[in-house]
């Protein structure tokens, strides 16, 4: 049998999957009906705007878009700017109606179900489903069942494709660790130890380095509170758990970490200063997604390529985790070119994408034969064990953050806390304040 045929029925399986998802969606793809298999020139001569947060996937897009408009005749304008403006400027203009954009990425913990009560997406469940719009070398079935229902909404439809999850993981300086003899920890009483062994300030090194600039440090305090074994929310209606004995034990936990053993300023720190100081070798340690191999391991920017170990986030007394984030890409409703902005997305979702950014570090796919590709993991541009820590984290994954539609809010309020508490706050006072404060906003929009 061909490996062609092998594929087809491979996608025709993922199709028959979503057979029962939902019911059927307004079927725009009428208009082109044609006989035929899968076309990739089918909509040439149109352009996609798509909008991508910064980042090494969005420089990986950019690199390829040349051999995308060869395939498909279709031009891409790739627009670039940070998370947080993405964020924003994403719901300001789905909420209008009128977006600038016919495709972008989004996290899912952070705005599905927001997309999803805003009706802003556009539904693709039928076209996942038509040989005329899903091309069998895509391998539907190929994504994993975790990517699938990151996608799917909470009625069974499908209004986006997942791109890549991230786990976090721990980033870490081998020179200066060897230097003073220090083993890479398992736990997180092993980490503080470790963190003060390395903290040298006055050579300018940090012990440890992360997020803790409000909103952004959540995550970083979520991964610490899986050592506890616990998340953010429980039961049926949501209560937030971010006051409990062991909440208050993990942001205490932050707080001695960061400010004790963290860089001065830190309180002004998102992933991206993070990382600066940990490529300038200026950081033993750092906690955070696994999409950033790719810079610390480029020599023309870092300082400490061939010098980086990659590990498994620590246990911690009750649990041991790795927070966990899905990304994926979506079209709006409002968009005029929703063909095109498909075929795009189906070729920045596919195999070889995936295996590209596996390659560069620059995240890890929700598909399954990437992983185990010989060809893609001998091409790796960073370290393998930068790709075995990421499979070691699968296991021990868990929600980084709770899926509400308020969960900007939530890092709002709970991020302030976590940014007090550097400037000396107490954590029970801080943590019973936030949890009060945001409790309302959440049952209000669960009644909603």
């Amino acid at each position: 049998m061909s490996s062609r045929s092998i594929t087809r029925r491979r996608a025709l399986q993922g199709a028959a999957v979503l057979g029962g998802l939902a019911a059927p969606m307004l079927n725009t793809v009428t208009a082109y009906s044609q006989s035929g298999a899968f076309n990739w020139q089918r909509f040439k001569g149109q352009q996609v705007e798509v909008l991508m947060e910064t980042g090494p996937r969005a420089d990986l897009m950019k690199k390829y878009q040349k051999e995308f408009l060869d395939q498909t005749g279709i031009k891409l304008g790739i627009e670039v700017i940070p998370e947080q403006q993405a964020r924003q400027k994403v719901a300001i203009e789905l909420n209008s109606g009128k977006p600038s954009f016919d495709l972008f990425n989004f996290a899912f913990h952070v705005q599905k179900r927001q997309f999803e009560k805003g009706g802003w997406l556009l539904e693709i469940t039928d076209w996942l489903k038509d040989p005329q719009m899903m091309p069998a070398e895509y391998e539907l079935g190929d994504i994993s069942k975790l990517g699938m229902s990151f996608a799917t909404t909470s009625d069974g439809k499908v209004n986006a494709l997942p791109i890549l999850c991230d786990y976090f993981m721990v980033y870490y300086n081998k020179e200066l660790f060897a230097k003073k003899g220090v083993a890479f920890p398992k736990t997180l009483d092993e980490m503080m130890t470790a963190a003060a062994a390395l903290n040298d300030p006055a050579a300018g090194i940090s012990g440890f380095v992360g997020r803790g600039v409000r909103n952004a440090n959540v995550v970083l305090w979520t991964q610490l509170l899986s050592g506890w074994g616990q998340e953010t929310v429980a039961g049926k209606p949501l209560k937030l758990i971010t006051d409990t004995p062991d909440a208050i034990a993990s942001a205490a936990y932050y707080k001695k970490l960061l400010s004790s053993y963290g860089p001065a300023g830190i309180a002004g720190f998102n992933w991206n200063e993070a990382q600066g100081l940990f490529m300038q070798g200026k950081a033993a340690m750092w906690i955070d997604a696994t999409g950033f191999a790719a810079p610390v391991e480029d020599k023309t920017k870092s300082r400490v390529v061939g010098k980086v170990g990659y590990g498994l986030p620590p246990s911690g007394p009750k649990g041991h985790g790795s927070v966990t984030f899905g990304t994926g890409m979506a079209i709006p409703k409002a968009s005029a070119r929703k063909e095109a902005a498909y075929y795009t997305m189906l070729w920045m979702t596919g195999r070889t994408m995936a295996g590209r950014m596996l390659q560069v570090g620059g995240g890890i796919p929700f598909r399954t034969n990437p992983l185990k590709d010989p060809a893609v993991l001998s091409s790796l541009t960073v370290p393998r064990e930068w790709a075995e820590c990421a499979a070691g984290c699968a296991p021990i994954s868990m929600p980084g953050l709770p899926v509400i539609v308020p969960v900007t809010e939530f890092r709002d309020v709970i991020g302030t806390a976590l940014t007090n508490l550097l400037g000396g706050a107490d954590p029970a006072t801080e943590m019973k304040r936030a949890t009060a404060e945001f409790q309302p906003v959440l049952d209000k929009s669960e009644q909603s």
